[in-house]
């Protein structure tokens, strides 16, 4: 057996289904391994950054790893856009990569990039395999690392003499001994008992909800938690989707971009329970402002979030399921009156706080229209909001049911969306519905990927709000620059229509909210890909 058949191998042990990533001679010989086996498919996207967003949406959807593999040099330091996109959401990728021969590194020879080196700020750990041998174990460790503690992209380079060496004995290793790599699971029991004492004493509790929920399938357990004594949930934008928008202890996305009554409960509380987030400047852009007159609590898988931006009065470090299902066994012990007074008070804001826009009827409203949309999904349909105005807009009026909001959250990565969406409909299957919505900027970031939707038939359907701007930019040149507009005019974008036609998908544009809903249902009932253009306001604002 090579080493390269030994890559696939460890692939197969570990239950991966699908490969997104790019050929070249460096990993050359990995790829003619995986002509070998049935059970992976390898999916040719058509640049090598959105092989790297392709396997984050596979992995959110799933909760498994995802996986991409690109060949060295510009084909590695391409992926790196796509691995500091999950490395800030937390999402669990491998990324593997073809490398020089092992004797020629550091010569500078043809294709040859320190990519260990270059993405050490952006993995959690990173391999360069010296040692066929070593294939194996290296390969159950970076699933190991990437899929525990706080999740994230481990790296393996594989230089092409090590992947065309012979490995006498493959045996994948069952267990991961790491002696310096033990992250902590369950929380602390002291902690969590004081937790419930504050939470006793509490007349204003508030849940602040981060991505961390949803990594650790923790849902269910916060909204029982929530529901039990009356505790009002907010959330970051990694959080979208911790609660249903129905349920009656929702009160939305905190921040700069979310709701004005959820940023009031933030302020009111006087006990703040921070689950599984960051505390990080979109969210909270005045960390030392929550902390004033109340009590402060932390749970976070990883250490070093408790503090760093906020202090925390009660630090609890764990994973958020082990700790919510334990915070559930010790509730026995306590009686926590209910917080109706508070929830009243909320109720109250959420009614005097709504923003009203009053959008020019001549084109489509893109909050109205997000709204429709997503109300008519299926209740586990897949929503993928790309960056810009679109993800705004997007945050503040996803109907959210029993599916899923993805979105770059942490690096926000324009051209996230279309491949993106590509990996959760790959993973998913073809009774999954599956959404990405996009400005015309980002779309024409990712819009290749539409030969990889048609050559392995992933019928992922797409939304692009047109408003011939780059609208974020444009929007905070307005208010920071007095109109004058700097490199934003999309003038010279391509004709959608043509665009749809050329890779054999149907097309619709959307001028005004006319008949609109029946155009979302032609949308989603289409059983194929489907690209809509809907006519924006050049000048509206989020």
């Amino acid at each position: 057996m090579l080493g390269c058949d030994a890559m696939v191998k460890c692939l197969e042990a570990e239950g991966v289904r699908a490969v997104f990533g790019y050929p070249g001679v460096a990993i050359a010989p990995f790829y003619n391994s995986m002509l070998q086996t049935d059970e992976i498919e390898s999916v040719l996207v058509r640049t090598e950054q959105n092989a790297g967003h392709a396997a984050n949406g596979y992995s959110r959807v799933t909760g498994k790893v995802g996986v991409c593999a690109v060949t060295s040099g510009p084909g590695a330091t391409n992926l790196i856009t796509g691995i500091a996109t999950a490395y800030a959401d937390s999402i669990p990728m491998v990324c593997i990569t073809g490398q020089v021969e092992s004797t020629l590194l550091g010569s500078d020879v043809f294709q040859e990039a320190d990519i260990t080196g270059a993405v050490e700020s952006f993995v959690k750990y990173s391999y360069l395999v010296k040692d066929v041998k070593d294939i194996p174990r290296v390969f159950r460790e970076a699933f190991h690392i990437a899929n525990t503690g706080r999740r994230g992209p481990v790296l393996i380079d594989v230089p092409i003499d090590i992947q065309n060496a012979r490995l006498d004995k493959f045996s994948y290793p069952e267990e991961v001994v790491l002696r310096t790599y033990k992250p902590t699971v369950k929380g602390n029991a002291v902690q969590i008992k004081k937790l419930l004492k504050e939470l006793v004493k509490s007349k204003r509790p508030l849940i602040c909800a981060g991505g961390g929920v949803i990594l650790s399938d923790a849902q269910e357990l916060l909204a029982d938690f929530a529901s039990r004594y009356q505790i009002p949930v907010v959330h970051t934008m990694m959080g979208i989707g911790v609660l249903p928008s129905d349920h009656g202890m929702y009160y939305g996305m905190v921040g700069n971009n979310g709701k004005a009554y959820a940023n009031a409960a933030m302020n009111e509380a006087d006990l703040l329970i921070i689950i599984g987030a960051r505390v990080a400047d979109r969210a909270v852009n005045q960390p030392d402002l929550i902390t004033e007159n109340k009590v402060m609590v932390h749970i976070d898988v990883d250490p070093a979030e408790i503090g760093k931006n906020a202090a925390s009065t009660i630090p609890i470090v764990g994973d958020v399921r082990a700790v919510l299902t334990q915070i559930a066994e010790m509730e026995e012990e306590i009686k926590v009156a209910a917080h109706k007074g508070w929830v009243d008070t909320l109720d109250g804001y959420k009614k005097k706080m709504i923003k009203k826009r009053n959008p020019d009827p001549k084109y489509v409203d893109p909050a109205e229209f997000i709204r429709l949309l997503s109300s008519a999904m299926e209740d586990d349909g897949i929503y993928v909001a790309d960056v810009g105005q679109n993800q705004i807009w997007s945050c503040a009026n996803y109907v959210m049911k029993k599916g899923r909001f993805l979105t770059s959250g942490g690096m926000g990565t324009m051209g996230y969306s279309i491949p993106a969406a590509m990996g959760a409909k790959r993973a998913l299957g073809s009774d999954a519905q599956v959404v990405a919505v996009c400005g015309d900027g980002s779309f024409q970031m990712s819009m290749m990927e539409l030969a990889t939707m048609r050559q392995h038939d992933i019928r992922t359907k797409i939304v692009v709000l047109k408003n011939n701007y780059l609208g974020m930019v444009r929007q905070y040149q307005h208010f920071n620059y007095d109109d004058n507009y700097s490199v934003v005019d999309l003038y010279g974008s391509p004709d959608l229509s043509k665009i749809a036609q050329s890779y054999d998908m149907p097309f619709m544009r959307i001028e005004n909210m006319d008949g609109v809903q029946d155009k979302i249902r032609e949308f989603l009932d289409h059983e194929g890909s489907y690209l809509v253009e809907c006519v924006i306001d050049p000048m509206d604002l989020v």
